[in-house]
């Protein structure tokens, strides 16, 4: 008789199949990390140019995230493939030009801005980008086999 214990990957953690679940690990866990490259960026580029301080602190951030939500936001109950890394990194991308616009205009609108102005641009845009990008990871990136029999997982995702 199998022990109980031992249960598929894709079983691992039912509570993140449910969305809310999953959406509250997203903000907990990509949010988190969210503020702290926040504060990572202006750091940066007091020796980088801006867009270069966030592209670093993007790329760093997004590797750590996606082994994060594979673990733990969407419950696949292993590690991260190159697949999952790549598709992460395409909608990180689209996050990144979200939030170096945000910030450009936000320069041409107002020269002089200091850096509590940069942050509330800068948190607020990776906010609304990280909405796009839960719904990216949830139906595309981490759909679990059950959810794409189910037909939970868009189309365009494959």
């Amino acid at each position: 008789m199998p022990s109980p214990l031992i249960q598929k990957p894709e079983t691992a953690t039912p509570a993140a199949l449910n969305p809310v679940v999953s959406f509250l690990r997203f903000v907990i866990l990509g949010g988190g990390l969210g503020v702290l490259s926040g504060l990572a960026v202006p750091l940066l580029a007091m020796t980088l140019p801006w867009a270069v301080s966030n592209a670093l602190v993007t790329a760093a951030s997004t590797l750590l995230c996606t082994e994060l939500h594979a673990r733990f936001t969407f419950g696949t109950g292993r590690r991260a493939g190159w697949r999952e890394h790549w598709q992460s990194a395409g909608s990180a991308t689209a996050a990144y030009l979200a939030t170096t616009g945000a910030v450009y205009v936000l320069h041409l609108a107002k020269p002089a801005s200091g850096v509590l102005s940069e942050q509330i641009v800068y948190l607020s845009a990776s906010a609304l980008a990280g909405l796009g990008r839960f719904a990216l990871l949830r139906l595309c990136v981490f759909a679990t086999r059950r959810e794409q029999r189910r037909g939970l997982r868009l189309s365009f995702c494959s």
